[in-house]
């Protein structure tokens, strides 16, 4: 059986790896077709990712209990004008959310967090509640993402091997390069 602990690292392993596959593709965009006019919640791949990007660095310092987290509100979110240069700062959040992780303990994941808001002070909820909206918001945008590169000249990559037994050949390189555990 799973602990709750260790599915929190699958997934933050999972979420580093479809953030790699994505991200390796849109590289293959120049900066005009990433920053171009598509239909989803946000309009374009640029913005979509980038969005992505400015909620985990929140996220995550807010688990990591940064009192400063809140200050960022006021700074403009990131913007890298391509898909080469948000894949390096990508891979630094997913590093420091797959590290967060790997310290969890259910008890760790049990504790109260207070999420700071510009306006308000929430009620605490629990460290494996806000990993769990975490990874949600991922799969949400990166979902969109995935679609509105469909409209472009470059092939969607595969994003749902990670768990599957049988599949372990078609990710176990990036899992390698990626510095994950073989699943």
């Amino acid at each position: 059986m799973t602990s709750l602990a260790q599915h929190f690292v699958a997934m933050a392993g999972n979420n580093a790896w479809a953030n790699h596959r994505l991200l390796t593709a849109c590289k293959a965009l120049s900066p005009a077709e990433f920053a171009a006019p598509r239909t989803g919640f946000f309009p374009s791949l640029r913005a979509t990712l980038n969005h992505i990007l400015w909620v985990d660095r929140y996220y995550i310092d807010a688990l990591h209990r940064d009192p400063t987290v809140l200050q960022r509100y006021d700074e403009p979110p990131p913007d890298f004008p391509d898909a080469g240069q948000l894949y390096d700062a990508q891979r630094a959040s997913d590093r420091r959310l797959v590290d967060f992780c790997e310290r969890q303990s259910e008890a760790s994941l049990a504790e109260g967090l207070v999420l700071p808001r510009p306006n308000r002070t929430p009620p605490p909820t629990s460290v494996a509640s806000v990993l769990e909206h975490l990874f949600q918001h991922q799969i949400h945008h990166r979902g969109q993402a995935h679609a509105m590169l469909s409209a472009t000249g470059v092939k969607p990559p595969q994003l749902d091997e990670f768990f599957l037994a049988g599949e372990e050949h078609l990710r176990r390189d990036e899992q390698r390069l990626l510095g994950l555990p073989a699943r």
